[in-house]
């Protein structure tokens, strides 16, 4: 039996990856993996229940406990978390602030990883997180790193919020993403760094397209796309 084919994207937060790979997997006819919307799930599922988000062992029991399915519908990817839709709830300011404690947690990362291998095996997959080439699919074919100025990336970051009705300013936008940035990259459990082997792409001046034209003609060169 052959490998799934993955194609794996990874970068920080605001950096353009989930829009760009939800966008390429479109385009591609492949499955899409959002990981930190399965990560946020955790978070909310633990918040819901009061758990401690300083205790490793009880998160990794609320990870352990909880079923996590992301489902494709005409309106795009929906989060399911026990049977619930909670895609708008995982996006809320108090998810994001407080998902640090689960994604920086070995034991929610081994289910997680454990999940996100699970889905490779129903088809090709476009997969994107901060882990993605390094731990997740290692052996994924084609990897990409995606990155921007911190400036552009709060931006971005204030645009989403702003849609959602969201109140923070561009300035504490800025502040959290250079402290996620930090985190993400020293943490213990799978720090945010790209693959060896991940071709690196600066997304600041680049439009949602002109990325997607750069990974498809990448992965036309690999032979992983169609003419």
């Amino acid at each position: 039996m052959s490998d799934p084919l993955v194609i794996a994207i990874d970068g920080p937060v605001g950096s353009g990856k989930s829009t760009v790979a939800r966008a390429l997997a479109a385009r591609l006819g492949f499955g899409y993996l959002d990981s930190g919307a399965m990560y946020r799930a955790v978070t909310l599922k633990a918040l819901r229940a009061g758990v401690d988000l300083r205790d490793p062992e009880a998160l990794t029991r609320a990870a352990r406990s909880c079923d996590i399915k992301l489902e494709a519908t005409p309106e795009g990817i929906r989060t399911r978390l026990d049977g619930e839709d909670v895609s708008r709830e995982i996006r809320s300011l108090d998810v994001t602030n407080h998902a640090f404690g689960p994604s920086q947690t070995p034991g929610v990362r081994e289910r997680m990883v454990e999940l996100q291998r699970r889905a490779a095996l129903r088809g090709p997959l476009v997969a994107e997180g901060r882990d993605m080439g390094t731990v997740v699919f290692p052996d994924s074919p084609a990897k990409f790193y995606l990155d921007a100025s911190v400036d552009e990336r709060a931006r971005r970051r204030h645009r989403d919020h702003a849609a959602r009705g969201d109140a923070i300013s561009l300035d504490e936008l800025k502040r959290q993403i250079v402290l996620r940035d930090g985190r993400d990259s020293t943490r213990d459990a799978s720090p945010l760094r790209p693959a060896d082997d991940a071709l690196r792409v600066d997304t600041s001046d680049l439009t949602v397209a002109e990325v997607v034209d750069r990974l498809v003609a990448v992965l036309r060169e690999k032979g992983l796309a169609g003419g």
